[in-house]
């Protein structure tokens, strides 16, 4: 039998229109870029392919003409938030080309940034179920932060402006208050970045340092970009962390599952220090406040004290007086009663005092014998006697 023989250029010919016969218009596709490569001359050059559990399964080289991709690209990062980057799965409009000198290929007319936003929410949603049905929603909730928090353990890239902000805004806080910070860096974007940061958060717990919590910071960027924090791995270790754990991942419009599992959750680095800083505030506040009660109190007790000491004092004045003025009066009666009974007084009325030889006073003629000497006292003057007889009553 004689055989039917194909030059080279035939036979791709031939291919190439078996091939685009197949796909005359253009198609959609879901496929990972795996690879990708912007040219100077404007062109885009990407590496497509499929996995599923045993490995890689499909590949394509795929390209955007220049024509196309200064508008592709632009709309596809305004809408997603992220240039188109490897690890994306993305949907694209394609149109099957094979050329006799570089094969098959995918010529790019369209890209749908939609689809991949979707996907990733479709993923996120997955996770936040997953760890509801685990009972691991709430769980960083039941731990308790020091009420004066300290020592934080940081996991964060160390040349990230998210945490320069952070650093700067607790050094240049107008309180003065100082607060420990020690960096654990970590990828904090792309596939790699929950492994990253679970390797930190690990090398947390095996320093031994005795940490208040630790605080993930990133600042932001583009939602694709962000998705590593949707992670169900990293949401899972998060969750049963046995120190709180403090989130500022994204800006206003991010919301992480990270952020959901977390013990405390703010938008920005800069607005987790004025968290921490509040926490002083609030406290340097109530110690103001007891500051002022206590010497309100001190100084109501002082004034009620003094009050008291003032009416003791008076009370002991007016005792002392009454005292005085009832011992005055007695002094007089008995100046009174002395004075009264002074025989000087007696003998002014006319009155006189007998004493015997020795002086003792006579009160009556007993004991009295003739011979005997006395002497009579008057007011003005005394008389000495000799008895020359005593007559009896």
């Amino acid at each position: 039998m004689e055989k039917e023989i194909f030059d080279l250029f035939e036979f791709q010919t031939r291919l190439k229109e078996g091939i685009e016969c197949l796909f005359p218009s253009r198609i959609w596709v879901r496929a990972e870029v795996s690879a990708i490569k912007a040219r100077n001359g404007g062109h885009c050059y990407l590496e497509l392919s499929q996995s599923n559990s045993q490995g890689l399964v499909a590949k394509a080289n795929a390209i955007i003409w220049s024509s196309r991709y200064r508008f592709i690209a632009p709309y596809f990062q305004s809408v997603t938030g992220s240039p188109i980057s490897e690890g994306m799965v993305i949907l694209v409009e394609v149109q099957v080309n094979y050329s006799q000198l570089y094969g098959f290929s995918l010529i790019i007319n369209d890209i749908d940034p939609e689809y991949s936003l979707g996907l990733k929410e479709l993923e996120r949603q997955r996770t936040i179920e997953r760890l509801g049905k685990e009972g691991l929603l709430e769980l960083q909730k039941g731990l308790q932060l020091p009420l004066l928090p300290y020592r934080f353990a940081v996991i964060s890239a160390e040349d990230a402006a998210g945490y320069r902000d952070f650093i700067r805004h607790l050094d240049e806080n107008p309180y003065g208050f100082n607060v420990d910070v020690q960096l654990y860096p970590a990828l904090m974007q792309g596939s790699e970045c929950p492994d990253s940061i679970i390797a930190a958060m690990d090398a947390v717990l095996e320093s031994g340092a005795d940490y208040d919590a630790v605080l993930i910071l990133r600042g932001g960027g583009a939602r694709l970009d962000l998705a590593c924090f949707d992670d169900y791995g990293l949401a899972s270790v998060i969750a049963q962390y046995p120190l709180p754990v403090l989130t500022a991942i994204g800006h206003d419009q991010d919301f992480h599952v990270c952020d959901m599992v977390a013990h405390e959750y703010v938008k920005t680095p800069t607005a987790l220090a004025d968290f921490i800083l509040g926490i002083y505030e609030d406290e340097d506040g109530r110690l103001s406040s007891l500051a002022s009660r206590l010497r309100l109190a001190v100084s109501a007790r002082m004034s009620a004290e003094e009050t008291m000491l003032q009416m003791l004092r008076s009370r002991i004045r007016g005792g002392f007086s009454l005292k005085i003025a009832g011992m005055d009066a007695a002094l007089r009666v008995l100046e009174t009663r002395i004075s009264s009974a002074d025989p000087r007084r007696m003998m002014e009325r006319g009155y006189v005092l007998a004493v015997d030889g020795t002086g003792v006073v006579l009160k009556g003629v007993a004991g009295i014998s003739e011979g005997d000497r006395v002497s009579v006292m008057f007011a003005d003057g005394t008389i000495d006697c000799e008895v020359l007889g005593c007559r009896r009553n």
